[in-house]
């Protein structure tokens, strides 16, 4: 078995950031400063390694939240050296940090390379370079490319982030930027549905009618459509969906949008209902009015079942079923068993997710 991994955030404000992306609230300052401390970051990693086990560990000190490399340089030094100080000690693993395509350069990475960072991940939402002036980012889909190829010459590991459903954003599009993630090939991939977060530029489209975020439904089937994309192709997806916080809820910070508090679990749900749709059709009229079993890996009974059984109460419905249940058994995590009226087959999770992109014109 891995070793289990434990991830300590520093959360940096987007101070470095001179841009006014419509999905962000937050102020924009020029001064290219923050106020975060090396105190504070030296503070929060004695915190969080007070509370992880002793063995059998790796631990990664993470600078989310702002564009990292656009914060003064003697200040990045300054925070830096404090994870490196542990990293050189053996008490953290890895140095990870997010930030922007066009504060990528070879100054940059020679800077972060002197501090043993190993994981730059990359604000890209979108490869469509409409969606990515309708958003105000300030930068083009080119500098992204430049910028990965640059990360990934200095030997550094590459993240890369997408937004779905940004203004003038589509599923077609989302496929696109998917598929070029696909061909830069990244070291990992995180997905996010774009919310309407109050005191934002979106919030005043979403008021004025001229911007329409995803439904719910819509934001799972593309997400569902990227993640088996990126499975196939044997790329990480290390999240999907916001991090529930106490203010990204609903009600709360997010006035709009596709936000569920276990949004990857919906996702995972609806691939698996793929899935079993998939052999079940080709099964047809002979399992109407059976008693079906299916048999899973144990971790997967809930991705199979659905929140609130949602798969189950489908598929009996689509079927017309008599029931379905499902157990979990210790098999292989790719493997499915299906068993009804005297049936017997093993459904494989990687060849279906194949069958299924190429009928979509994905792959």
């Amino acid at each position: 078995m891995g070793k289990d991994h434990f991830i300590i955030p520093i959360f940096v404000p987007h101070y470095g950031c001179p841009h006014d992306c419509v999905f962000c609230n937050q102020i924009r300052i020029t001064g290219l400063s923050t106020d975060v401390t090396p105190q504070y970051v030296k503070d929060t990693i004695e915190e969080h390694l007070s509370t992880f086990p002793q063995k059998d560990i790796t631990i990664e000190v993470a600078f989310y939240g702002g564009s990292f490399t656009g914060i003064k340089k003697e200040i990045q030094k300054e925070l830096l050296a404090i994870p490196l100080e542990y990293k050189n000690s053996g008490k953290i693993h890895g140095i990870r940090l997010s930030t922007r395509p066009d504060y990528i350069d070879e100054e940059i990475l020679n800077l972060l390379e002197e501090y043993k960072v190993d994981t730059i991940e990359l604000g890209v939402q979108s490869l469509d370079d409409t969606v990515l002036n309708k958003s105000g980012r300030g930068h083009n889909s080119q500098q992204v490319y430049m910028a990965s190829k640059l990360i990934k010459e200095y030997k550094f590991n590459l993240g890369l982030q997408m937004m779905i459903g940004l203004v003038g954003d589509s599923k077609e599009k989302a496929i696109f930027t998917g598929k070029e993630f696909i061909k830069i090939d990244p070291y990992c991939v995180r997905i996010y549905p774009t919310l309407v977060i109050k005191d934002t530029f979106l919030e005043k489209m979403y008021k004025n009618n001229t911007y329409k975020p995803l439904s719910l439904e819509e934001a799972v089937d593309i997400s569902a459509n990227l993640l088996m994309l990126f499975e196939y192709h044997d790329i990480h997806v290390i999240r999907v969906g916001l991090q529930p916080t106490e203010n990204i809820r609903l009600g709360k910070d997010v006035v709009a949008g596709p936000f569920h508090p276990s949004f990857r679990q919906l996702v995972e749900s609806y691939i698996y209902k793929i899935i079993l749709e998939k052999h079940l059709d080709e099964l047809g009229e002979d399992i109407v009015n059976t008693n079906m079993v299916v048999e899973v890996n144990n971790k997967n009974i809930s991705n199979i079942v659905g929140q609130k059984s949602s798969n189950t109460k489908y598929l009996v419905e689509r079927y017309k079923l008599k029931s379905m249940k499902v157990y979990g058994r210790d098999i292989q995590k790719d493997i499915i068993k299906v068993s009804t009226n005297g049936l017997n087959s093993k459904i494989y999770r990687r060849e279906t997710i194949e069958e299924y992109l190429k009928e979509k014109g994905i792959i």
